[in-house]
């Protein structure tokens, strides 16, 4: 009677149980494989065409009860090292997250002293692009506990790629075990609980090589199939299997139905590969609500993986797009012709223009993978070339304002060698040849500027103080001149106040010609008599309707047949200067010229008033040019 009772109950299974195709023939079966339960041959009405799960899983990548990541912010560069040696003392799948975390706070604190370093470095005087972080001993220890967790990782890599080896092994073995047990139909009866035992066997066994999982699968359900097909299995316990498996089915459907909620994508797409795995190790369903509750999970699943895809098309697009760009900067950064940049301003303003590429580089996100690190050493490669040749450039000028200063120190003594001589007349060429020497000697650096310059005509100087307090007989007749200069300005007044004057400018220009044959005045009279003359003479100009001529070199001439010859050369040392101050000036204006953007209203109205104030400055320079050279055909 139990026979007949157990054939009567294995019959009606073998009507109802079979095991869903679809886990078992689509891509998302991969991985450790559970049996579903049994499978008929003609169980072939289900979709095929599940949403693909990478079941590829580290324990690094989806960790067993994740705790609370540890805030290692509240440490110093010395304790984050402590915790990183501290890690390595555990399990290498389970330090991932703090070893990233340990990381982020390390070089923010190292990223903050390198900014601390060159803020200082720049402080200092020192150019920016000059500027070399100092060792890290800290850094250097830190970088050789990642090396040694890289080399940790590659060994425990290495370790589970041989233990699905082995896996595969044990799989394979159980499969044929049950292929043995199906061979003999005659007491396959005998054999449930071994099946039971292999089957547990075969769940517990871990993962095996991706390119096997499919294949081995496969063979495992159709030997457990065959094997059910042909168990007379007691009805009860295989119902009860079946409400089991039903509800942590249905659990696991609400489960992947509720990450369509999750914002990070990513990670809900690992919570889904973590739940396809819990399907496949759960057991069959009744036939009755197989498919349709595959179809739910089937259709929570496809959602996810449509984000998931739509979010990596996404990211390889933007990949493209920074490609793109960065391709475009290594093309701007190259076209700059480093061999034409022979001064000072050329070198600052391709400088900007460098330091603004790398900006704009930082900005960028990251293109594929294949090309960005190649793309990144054709940019680093250009800017090195670049700030070297700057710095070779920088080196020969500092050794040209080196040599400079020689000439300019040598200069000093030859002057203060002569600064007590009383051959006056000798001693006054060979000043003033020396003045016109010093004219030709380049720039020095400005830390030396000043105190050289203010060495060399502290001597010249009292060279010619000496001279004046020998030669201050002169001064009789400069009063006498100062007189007569007085009678004509008075005498041009004179003509201005007369209403009745019919030939006023004929007489205005006979005493403007007697006034510059008249000799020397007293210095400290000077500017006085002849801010009384030009006084005067705009009047006479105004009323008699005179034109003044060559822009006022005429009345600069006159001052110069006025005054000693030593008035004229501290005149021209005076003119000297600011004919360099004036060329700095303007320099520094048309360095200023990058700074500015004409395609904005305000960029475009300062350009306008920097190109007018260039303008001024150079006709400025041309007048002190004429005055220079006025000079020099007189000494």
């Amino acid at each position: 009677m139990e026979l007949r009772e157990m054939s009567e109950a294995c019959e009606n299974q073998e009507k109802d149980l079979t095991l869903n195709t679809d886990t078992a023939n689509s891509p998302e079966t991969s991985g450790t494989e559970a049996a579903e339960t049994v499978v008929t041959e003609n169980n072939s009405g289900e979709d095929n065409s599940a949403p693909i799960v990478n079941n590829t899983q580290t324990p690094e990548d989806n960790p067993a009860g994740k705790q609370v990541a540890t805030d290692y912010s509240a440490l110093d560069k010395q304790g984050l090292v402590a915790a990183l040696e501290a890690q390595l003392q555990k399990p290498i799948e389970s330090i991932r997250d703090d070893v990233n975390l340990i990381k982020v706070a390390f070089y923010s604190l190292r990223n903050a002293e390198l900014a601390a370093e060159k803020e200082e470095f720049v402080a200092n005087g020192n150019e920016e692009t000059a500027f070399a972080p100092k060792s890290d001993p800290d850094e250097e220890k830190f970088k050789e506990l990642l090396n040694e967790i890289k080399e940790k990782r590659a060994e425990y890599n290495a370790k589970q790629e041989a233990e699905k080896e082995e896996n595969l092994k044990r799989k394979l073995a159980i499969i044929e075990e049950i292929k043995s047990i199906v061979s003999d139909p005659d007491n396959i009866n005998k054999q449930y609980n071994r099946i039971q035992q292999l089957q547990q066997e075969f769940k517990a066994i871990g993962e095996v090589p991706a390119a096997h999982v499919t294949e081995t699968w496969k063979s495992y359900q159709k030997a457990t199939e065959s094997f059910y097909d042909l168990l007379k299995m007691n009805k009860e316990l295989r119902d009860y299997d079946f409400k089991k498996n039903l509800e942590a089915k249905q659990q696991l459907c609400a489960e992947a139905e509720s990450l369509d909620s999750v914002e990070d994508v990513v990670l809900a797409f690992r919570k889904l590969q973590d739940l396809h795995n819990q399907w496949r190790e759960i057991g069959p369903v009744a036939k009755e609500v197989r498919e349709e509750l595959w179809a739910r999970f089937k259709e929570a699943s496809a959602k996810i993986n449509k984000k998931y895809q739509a979010f990596f098309e996404g990211r390889k697009e933007k990949e493209k797009e920074n490609e793109a760009a960065k391709i475009a900067l290594c093309e701007r950064i190259e076209a700059i012709d480093i061999d034409s940049l022979k001064s000072f301003a050329k070198w600052d303003e391709a400088t900007k223009i460098i330091i603004g590429l790398q900006e704009e580089w930082k900005k960028l996100g990251f293109a594929s993978r294949k090309v960005n690190a190649d793309l990144f050493a054709r940019f680093r490669a250009t800017c090195d070339k670049f700030f070297a040749r700057k710095a070779e450039f920088f080196k020969a000028m500092k050794e040209e304002f080196a040599a400079n200063l020689e000439k300019k120190i040598a200069l000093c003594e030859q002057a203060e060698a002569l600064k007590d001589s009383t051959d006056w007349k000798k001693t006054t060429e060979k000043m003033i040849a020396l003045q016109r020497e010093w004219k030709t000697i380049g720039p020095v650096v400005k830390k030396h500027s000043d105190s050289v310059w203010k060495r060399f005509i502290a001597a010249c100087d009292y060279f010619f103080d000496q001279k004046n307090k020998q030669t201050s007989s002169v001064h009789q007749t400069e009063h006498a001149n100062l007189a007569a200069k007085r009678e004509i300005i008075n005498a041009i007044n004179a003509l201005v106040a007369d209403e009745t004057e019919t030939d006023g400018e004929k007489k205005v220009r006979e005493l403007m010609k007697r006034w510059q044959e008249i000799g020397h005045v007293p210095f400290k009279e000077k500017d006085k008599i002849y801010a009384e003359y030009k006084a005067a003479t705009a009047k006479a100009f105004e009323k008699f309707g005179m034109k003044e001529a060559q822009g006022g070199l005429g009345g600069f001439e006159a001052t110069l047949s006025n005054s000693s010859q030593d008035k004229i050369y501290r005149e021209r040392e005076r003119l000297v200067r600011a004919y360099e101050q004036k060329c700095n000036e303007l320099k520094t204006y048309e360095n200023n010229l990058g700074f500015f953007n004409a395609q904005s209203k305000g960029g475009n109205s300062m350009l306008k008033e920097v190109e007018r104030r260039i303008q001024k400055i150079k006709e400025e320079l041309a007048l002190l040019e004429q005055k220079i050279k006025m000079i020099d055909e007189k000494l």
